[in-house]
């Protein structure tokens, strides 16, 4: 896959996500919405953070299964059930996406919303990737 990161100057800086993602490549990956669901099904970790972390583990976990790359995101959707909340945690959330996810941001937007589909849970993710190859490759 080939990306280009578009950050227009008369556009506001982006921190921790790109204004436009420019990808080519042969496959597109649609990633599911995930929670901080563990294996079995329940929501793990009671801060926004932790289950940030897992969530994101989630989402990349799918991502790889279907030979893809954190650096193949084009697009992730962050939904929150309290935007203050993620304002406030925004540095210790970028963190967590460096580490995991590294510094190749896709175009991001985070929503608040009402709540999630599992009650207990504080944030979901989704989005989509761009692969240059099929699985295995």
């Amino acid at each position: 896959m080939t990306t280009e990161r578009v950050n227009p100057p008369e556009l506001s800086p982006p921190l921790g996500f790109s204004h436009a993602v420019v990808a080519t490549g042969e496959r597109i990956v649609f990633l599911a919405g995930q929670t901080a669901l563990d294996a079995d099904g329940k929501i793990v970790g009671e801060s926004l953070p932790e289950q940030f972390t897992r969530a994101l583990t989630n989402l990349l976990a799918a991502l790889t299964a279907a030979g893809g790359a954190a650096s193949d995101l084009a697009r992730v959707t962050v939904y929150v059930t309290d935007v203050a909340a993620y304002r406030e945690k925004a540095g210790e959330l970028g963190a967590i996406w460096r580490e995991l996810a590294g510094r190749d941001y896709p175009a991001m937007a985070v929503v608040g919303i009402v709540r999630l589909w599992d009650e207990q849970a504080l944030v979901e993710l989704d989005g989509f990737a761009v692969l240059d190859r099929e699985p295995g490759q």
